[in-house]
């Protein structure tokens, strides 16, 4: 099926979705926020990016439902109403004349269920909060799911290196990757994709792998145990969100671990969704920990699957089998 329409829908509402953070950061992030450990910037980024992604999807694809992580719940409160007239301000500055009720509307377009039946599309707007606060990396993730399986994924990247040999170099990144077409960046600020492609690297030893910056994301002790197992000695590569499947897919690192914290704990498609098609299109592959393909069928969680684990596909067996030594 050719998904150009969603394909160009998606691509500029993350983009602009991107402006608004980059925006709320520059004018709301501080010394002081985060002295006073003040996560309201966040707060009015996520609403805000949420806003303009599905206002965007209900104008365009207004049948397809949006599952996403936030609703208007919490901002109708009248004790939320610093927060909400922040949110609607940063929408307006991008969507024009929208009126409250129509931001709120649209945050409220993300409560859809999943499954596996037709299409839907899942939505981060702010994966990595705590990244987003100190001023690095975070990523809006927004994917389409038809019948079960992500077929479009489009990863926007504000504060990643353009250039990962020149971190202090231009940052925003956007990668986009269609079922069967293979994967691409382009500069947030720019026009021009470029293919992207996974490492080549065979050898373990030879490899780089990147986990969460938190440890209550990922565990890295197991993570060090596995590294040890497998021989990799490059310290691993550490940052925030669905970024670590942008890093694999073009080659910055090429093993990505999510490893479980705890036994009960259900990952969520919208965390997963649009960064693994990016890696698979790349080249790359993806699964739980036990090998097994991750499976976003069945509503709102990965509840079938244990954990993620992504490579660059030469490694991946041998990935799977270092996790099994060491977690069983």
């Amino acid at each position: 099926m050719d998904y150009e329409p969603q394909r160009q829908v998606a691509v500029e509402a993350v983009m602009k979705a991107c402006r608004l953070c980059r925006s709320v950061q520059a004018a709301l992030v501080s010394a002081e926020t985060m002295a006073k450990k003040d996560k309201s910037p966040v707060t009015v980024a996520d609403f805000g990016a949420q806003a303009v992604v599905n206002a965007a999807l209900m104008a365009a694809f207004p049948h397809d439902p949006v599952v996403a992580e936030e609703d208007a719940g919490a901002l109708r409160e009248p004790a939320a109403e610093f927060i909400r007239r922040k949110v609607v301000r940063h929408v307006q500055q991008l969507l024009g004349a929208v009126t409250e009720a129509d931001v709120l509307r649209a945050i409220d377009h993300g409560t859809g269920e999943g499954g596996g039946r037709g299409r839907h599309w899942t939505l981060d707007p702010i994966d990595g909060t705590k990244g987003f606060l100190r001023g690095q990396q975070y990523a809006v993730a927004l994917a389409l799911i038809d019948g079960g399986e992500p077929v479009l994924g489009v990863l926007g990247c504000p504060n990643l290196p353009v250039d990962a040999g020149q971190p202090d170099g231009p940052k925003g990144c956007l990668f986009v990757a269609v079922r069967g077409q293979g994967a691409t960046m382009r500069p947030l600020d720019g026009r021009t994709e470029t293919r992207i492609a996974v490492t080549d690297v065979a050898d373990p030893a030879r490899a780089s792998f990147c986990e969460s910056v938190e440890s209550a994301h990922s565990s890295h002790g197991d993570a060090a145990r596995i590294g040890e197992v497998l021989g990799v000695t490059a310290p691993p590569f550490r940052i925030d969100s669905q970024c670590k499947y942008a890093a694999v897919a073009r080659g910055d690192a090429s093993i990505y671990l999510r490893l479980p914290t705890r036994a009960d704990y259900e990952e969520k498609i919208w965390d997963h969704a649009a960064g693994s098609i990016v890696v698979h299109e790349a080249g790359g592959r993806v699964s739980d920990i036990h090998g097994q393909p991750l499976d976003f069928s069945i509503g709102s969680t990965l509840r079938n699957n244990r954990g993620v684990v992504a490579t660059n596909g030469k490694l991946h067996q041998q990935v799977i089998t270092a996790i099994r030594k060491v977690l069983e």
